[in-house]
């Protein structure tokens, strides 16, 4: 499938740390595990083509899956005019959307990346899913899908820490087991204001403020909620001499209200790839 896309830049939208299952291949290609089927995705200019196990409604499952029908040139444009020393990181980051991963994978790759680094954290995720997840045949290769909470919830404590998850394999648990039991529901969370939501995700073990703000913006698109990481903290110090969590997240919100987790994006961004 052939698909004109504007404003999509293919690899910051991958490799920008919202999604961890995605492999770049050497034509620049990558394939990229979804909920349902495995695509591999190349641009070309403002041309995508995409090849998938599963073809049926693909189009709609991409533009869907990278948010491809969300006006982000209002934002670019209203960043711009909040705050025109933006220009550069915004025009360095257009294209950048915000992938649409499902809510239990982005929650349990969350939980997964406190105090974890990423090449760890994808490992993790695909022992999880070869073991619980269903196999897929693409280009002669084998993937497995990441595994829905009925499935997940076979696993022993023991079994998740097999999965290489470290002293995470307790909030794993923790997790699956109150997912499992309705005891912990993700469809209020959409009702609630952002201080709410944390404060409920927060409520899980082993999920503080940083992967609740990680949950919410990925998972729920809540762009009033953001992290900050060293990326982030080291672009306010050069930038604004401004340091320290709270005064950085102080500064963005009251700059940029219900825009403030795109522009931390663009932050990131920019000073780890510029």
């Amino acid at each position: 499938m052939e698909l004109f896309v504007k404003d999509f830049d293919l690899k910051n939208t991958v490799t920008c740390g919202q999604i961890f299952r995605f492999e770049e291949l050497d034509d620049e290609s990558f394939d990229i595990i979804l909920p349902d089927r495995v695509i591999n995705i190349k641009q070309d200019g403002s041309k995508i083509v995409v090849k998938s196990n599963k073809e049926d409604n693909l189009e709609e499952v991409i533009k869907t899956y990278f948010d491809l029908n969300y006006d982000y040139k209002s934002i670019y444009d209203k960043v711009i005019k909040i705050d025109n020393n933006t220009k550069e990181i915004v025009d360095f980051s257009k294209g950048l959307k915000m992938i649409n991963e499902p809510i239990i994978e982005t929650c349990i790759s969350f939980i997964l990346s406190s105090n974890n680094r990423v090449p760890q954290i994808k490992k993790s995720l695909d022992y999880i899913s070869n073991k619980y997840g269903e196999k897929v045949l693409f280009n002669n290769k084998e993937y497995y899908l990441f595994p829905d909470i009925k499935s997940l919830s076979k696993a022993s404590l023991n079994d998740l820490r097999e999965c290489k998850v470290g002293f995470r394999d307790k909030y794993l648990y923790n997790f699956i087991d109150k997912v499992n039991n309705n005891e912990f529901d993700f469809n209020i969370i959409k009702d609630m204001n952002s201080d709410d939501a944390l404060k409920y995700l927060m409520s899980l073990n082993g999920v503080g403020e940083k992967v609740a703000s990680c949950i919410l913006l990925f998972g729920y698109h809540r762009f009033d909620v953001f992290p900050i990481d060293t990326w982030v903290k080291k672009y306010m110090r050069d930038e604004y001499n401004i340091e320290g969590i709270n005064n950085i997240k102080k500064y963005v919100y009251d700059k940029y209200k219900e825009l403030s987790g795109i522009v931390i994006q663009y932050m990131f961004n920019y000073k780890r790839n510029k």
